[in-house]
């Protein structure tokens, strides 16, 4: 479980994590002055720090700089009293995660700690390859024997000692991130920050916001400066996912870190110094975009220093057994049960399918298997219909969401627009699992779709989807963290 330790000597503080995350999903501990801090991370070193900015026994960025002296990859994120927050963009500037602003909202809290415990999984837990030592349980390891897979796991430790920029090429879902965390954990950044991007998630209009900041004031909603990512990774790596989705204005910018190591926060004529390796990462063809004018070759050619080219699921052969046996293991011991055998007919069924979504979906599909069965064997009909071809089962068990349920529920309440409800309900279930399935990739989901970009970005403003690190609807019940 992963653990966050709250420094703060409010106790209204402290009591707010508490109850944030009393449902368990994540242990939280306390400590009430800088020296309890730096003892409790130097003792049992937690995935998240929250750190309040002022504490009795230090001052300003202190405590900060101290806590990252001990781990440089611990996310810090900090809480900011009222003319504050000026420390807190300093401290961004130097590797901070991020700031709250007190008074604390729930939602802000829970959204902000999850992206900082993924981060930190990044960063921490290990992406080993198959000559490595086997990571602790939880570890994710790159499974495969076939001779494409073992191309790729000489090309990462080919490059991963040297200083250079990596592209990342295959389909979605075949990997490329846990490849790119291989290549971050045997490099000489190690010990230093690893920050995910996924260019495609990002609104258009605020990628050059994201990637290097931006000034008070550039912008309509632009109340305070803010920090982008290649500063906050000062000195360590940043993984660019879907680099091939980066609007034009943003290549220029991107060029020029590459080349120069420089660039200006949008609205901001100081030129900012960013110590930063890229890992870019990509489904699209970026040679032929770049033919055609739609990505800028000499960007092209300052990321294609050396690509390492991952195979699709469909492609790899025996390597599915050992997928499946690995992945199966794994989350039985996550559901806290023995591992099941998989029958040869599952087997079968498994390589009878095209496998579109790679490896992704087939983690997916073996996590619902491992839902659905209750016995000692994985059998064919524990997979979802969609694997093996089967139709869904009839009546009001079919699905995640009860229709019946829903007409009944409305005709009860004397709605006058059914139809109406009924389709809204529906364009927003679709687009959500579409979305979801991409990673928030919205050009990939509009394709999907079969509407255009523009088409699909006002349908999610409207249906009240967010898109952050996940995809999550407004009428949705669960945690949005």
């Amino acid at each position: 479980m992963p653990t966050l330790l709250v420094v703060d000597d409010e106790p209204a503080i402290r009591h707010a994590f508490q109850r944030a995350f009393r449902d368990g999903d994540i242990a939280v501990r306390t400590a009430e002055t800088a020296a309890e801090a730096v003892a409790a991370v130097e003792r049992d070193r937690p995935d998240v720090v929250v750190l309040d900015v002022h504490l009795p026994d230090a001052s300003g960025l202190e405590t900060f700089h101290r806590l990252k002296a001990v781990d440089a990859r611990i996310p810090v994120v900090l809480v900011t009293g009222h003319g504050t927050t000026d420390l807190a963009i300093e401290a961004m500037k130097e590797g901070a995660f991020d700031y709250l602003l007190k008074p604390l909202e729930l939602a802000d809290l829970r959204e902000l700690i999850g992206r900082a415990v993924r981060s930190a999984r990044r960063m921490t837990v290990p992406a080993a390859l198959p000559e490595d030592p086997p990571p602790p349980d939880g570890g994710d390891v790159l499974v495969g024997r076939v001779p494409a897979m073992q191309e790729v796991y000489k090309a990462v430790g080919r490059v991963a000692g040297q200083d250079v920029t990596v592209l990342l090429l295959g389909e979605s879902g075949t990997g490329k991130e846990l490849v790119a965390r291989a290549v971050y954990q045997h490099s000489a950044r190690a010990d230093k920050p690893f920050v995910a991007i996924n260019c495609g998630a990002i609104p258009e209009n605020l990628v050059e916001s994201e990637l290097f900041g931006h000034e008070r004031g550039a912008f309509t909603g632009a109340d305070r400066r803010r920090v982008g990512k290649f500063e906050q990774a000062h000195g360590g790596t940043v993984l660019l996912d879907e680099v091939g989705e980066l609007p034009p204005a943003a290549q220029v910018k991107m060029l020029r870190v590459l080349q120069e190591g420089r660039f200006e926060r949008v609205g901001g004529e100081e030129a900012v110094t960013a110590d930063v390796r890229v890992i870019a990462a990509t489904n699209a063809d970026l040679e032929k975009m770049a033919e055609d004018g739609r990505f800028r070759k000499d960007l092209f050619f300052r990321l294609n220093v050396f690509a390492i080219q991952l195979p699709p699921l469909r492609d790899r052969g025996d390597d599915l057994a050992l997928l499946v046996d690995h992945f199966a293991r794994r989350y039985a011991r996550e559901f806290g049960r023995p591992a099941p055998a998989v029958a040869p007919e599952t087997l079968a069924a498994l390589r009878a399918y095209p496998w579109p979504g790679n490896v992704r979906e087939l983690q997916s599909v073996l996590k619902q298997a491992l839902l659905q069965n209750r016995g000692a064997v994985l059998l064919p009909e524990d997979l979802p219909p969609a694997v093996t071809g089967k139709p869904e089962p009839a009546g009001p068990a079919a699905g995640a969401f009860g229709w019946d349920a829903f007409v009944a529920g409305r005709i009860a309440a004397g709605s006058a627009d059914l139809y109406a409800e009924a389709l809204g309900l529906m364009e927003r279930e679709v687009l959500v699992r579409v979305l979801r399935h991409t990673g928030g990739n919205q050009l990939q989901a509009a394709k999907i779709l079969g509407i255009t970009r523009g088409s699909l970005r006002t349908k999610i403003r409207s249906l009240g989807i967010s898109i952050r690190s996940e995809v999550w609807s407004d009428d949705d019940q669960g945690d949005s963290g």
